[in-house]
C-alpha cells in the first residue's frame, strides 16, 4: 500500500472524509476508488458512493477476492442507509464467509453486524439475535461496536426489555465516544430519546395515560388482559395471540376492553367494528358470527359473555383489563413508525419490512400523502418516501415484529 492510500485510510477511520478526497480524488486505481466511495458515503452522496464502490470491485477483479468482498460490505452498508433491503444483502452471507476464510475477522464481523441490522429492520428479531451471537465483538472497531450496541438495543426495545436496552445504549454511547464520530454520537443520542419517549397510551374505562417502555414492560408482566393495538394482538402474561390479519376482531376486542367490566351494546359494537350507522338483521347476524370467531381466537386467555344489552369480556386468569394504543393514533401507523427513523424508504423496502405486498404499501403511502403526512421524491425505482414532519411520538412498539398467530 503506498503512502497516500495509507494516509487516506487512516483519515477515513477517523471520520475525516475531506482529508481522504484531498489525497485520492484524482486517482482511479482500485484502492483509491474504494476509499473515495466510502468518503462520499460519509459526506452523504450515497448514489455516487455506490457507483465508486462498484467500480472499485470491478477494478480489483476476481484475483483479489478479499478486496472485492470489502467493497461489497461497504456497498451493503450504503444500501442499508438507502433502505435498499433486497439487493446487496442477498450476497452478504457469502461475502462474510469469504472474509472469514481470508482471515479478515474485522470486516467479517462488520458484515455480520450489517446483516443483523437488516434483520432488525424487517422485524426478524430471533434471526438478528442469532447473527449477533455469531459475531466476535472483540475485533470490532469502536464505530462498529457502537452500531452493534444500537442493534442490541433495538432488539431489546421491540421485545419490551427496558433494562437490556439501556445497558446496550450505554455501551454504544461509550463506543461512539471512543470513535469520535459526531454523526454516530447523534445516532446513539437519538436512540436514547426514543427509549425515553412515550411508547404507548394506556386506555381503560376511567382514564388514559402515556406510558414509557418500562411502564409497558411492567404492564405486560402483570396479570392484566391487554388488547394491544400497537401489535394488533391480545395478550395475558407471556401468552400473545395475534389479530394482525383480523381487524374486525381487534376492533371488537378493543371496544369490549375499553368499558370492562361493563358490557357494550350491539349497536355500539356494530358501529366500532363495521362502521354501521343503521342496524338491521343482517348486521346482527354478522355480529354474532364475528363474536363467535372472537370467542374461539381468544379462548386461551379470555372469553366473551352475552348480556341483555350486548356483550362483555369474561376474564379467566386476569384481574384487570387494559388497552394499549399508540400515543398518537392515525391511519397506517406502522408505515409512519418506519419512516420515523429519518431515512428515505422505497415502497418495496417498506413492503419487505411490513411483510405485505408492494401494492398494499403503495395504497397506504398514497393515503398518507393525501393527508399531508408523507411525501415522495424521485421517480420510478428511484422514488423514495419520507415524513412531511416529525411525528408526535414515534414508538418502537409500532415497528415490525414477527408474532406467532396462535
Amino acid at each position: 500500500m503506498d503512502m497516500l492510500i495509507a494516509a487516506a485510510a487512516r483519515a477515513l477511520s477517523s471520520g475525516d472524509p475531506l482529508a481522504v478526497l484531498k489525497r485520492v480524488a484524482l486517482r482511479n486505481d482500485a484502492p483509491a476508488l474504494a476509499l473515495r466511495g466510502i468518503a462520499m458515503a460519509q459526506l452523504g452522496d450515497l448514489a455516487r458512493a455506490r457507483e465508486l464502490l462498484k467500480d472499485a470491485a470491478r477494478a480489483f477483479g476476481p484475483d483479489e477476492p478479499m478486496a472485492r468482498a470489502r467493497c461489497m460490505v461497504a456497498e451493503a452498508e450504503i444500501a442499508l442507509v438507502c433502505r435498499d433491503l433486497g439487493r446487496s444483502f442477498q450476497t452478504l452471507g457469502a461475502t462474510r464467509a469469504t472474509l472469514e476464510a481470508g482471515g479478515d475477522q474485522v470486516n467479517a464481523a462488520h458484515a455480520g453486524y450489517l446483516e443483523a441490522r437488516q434483520l432488525l429492520l424487517i422485524g426478524r428479531l430471533e434471526e438478528a439475535q442469532r447473527t449477533l451471537e455469531s459475531i466476535d465483538t472483540g475485533v470490532l472497531p469502536p464505530a462498529s461496536r457502537a452500531g452493534y450496541g444500537l442493534v442490541v438495543a433495538g432488539i431489546a426495545m421491540r421485545q419490551i426489555r427496558t433494562g437490556p436496552a439501556r445497558a446496550a445504549l450505554q455501551q454504544a454511547a461509550q463506543a461512539a465516544q471512543d470513535a469520535g464520530i459526531p454523526s454516530l454520537k447523534a445516532e446513539v443520542e437519538k436512540a436514547r430519546h426514543a427509549l425515553e419517549a412515550p411508547a404507548a397510551r394506556l386506555v381503560s374505562r376511567d382514564r388514559q395515560d402515556l406510558l414509557q417502555l418500562d411502564g409497558v414492560e411492567a404492564l405486560v408482566g402483570s396479570d392484566t388482559f391487554i388488547v394491544d393495538t400497537c401489535r394488533n394482538a391480545v395478550r395475558l402474561g407471556k401468552r400473545l395471540i395475534s389479530l394482525d390479519r383480523r381487524p374486525v376482531l381487534l376492533a371488537l376486542a378493543r371496544a369490549l376492553a375499553e368499558v370492562w367490566p361493563e358490557d357494550v351494546s350491539r349497536e355500539n359494537l356494530l358501529m366500532h367494528a363495521f362502521g354501521a350507522k343503521h342496524v338491521d338483521d343482517s348486521h346482527r347476524a354478522r355480529l354474532r358470527v364475528e363474536i363467535a370467531r372472537l370467542r374461539k381466537v381468544i379462548k386461551p386467555v379470555a372469553g366473551v359473555r352475552s348480556t341483555s344489552l350486548g356483550f362483555a369480556l369474561k376474564l379467566y386468569g386476569a384481574h384487570q383489563v387494559a388497552v394499549l394504543a399508540p400515543p398518537v393514533e392515525s391511519d397506517h401507523p406502522e408505515v409512519l413508525a418506519l419512516l420515523a427513523d429519518g431515512e428515505a424508504w422505497s415502497s418495496s423496502a417498506l413492503a419487505m419490512a411490513l411483510g405485505v405486498s408492494p401494492r398494499t404499501v403503495q395504497r397506504k403511502l398514497e393515503d398518507l400523502a393525501l393527508a399531508g403526512k408523507v411525501r415522495s421524491f424521485g421517480r420510478g425505482r428511484a422514488c423514495r418516501w419520507i415524513l412531511s414532519s416529525v411525528p408526535g411520538f414515534p414508538t418502537s412498539l409500532l415497528l415490525p415484529l414477527a408474532i406467532a398467530t396462535g
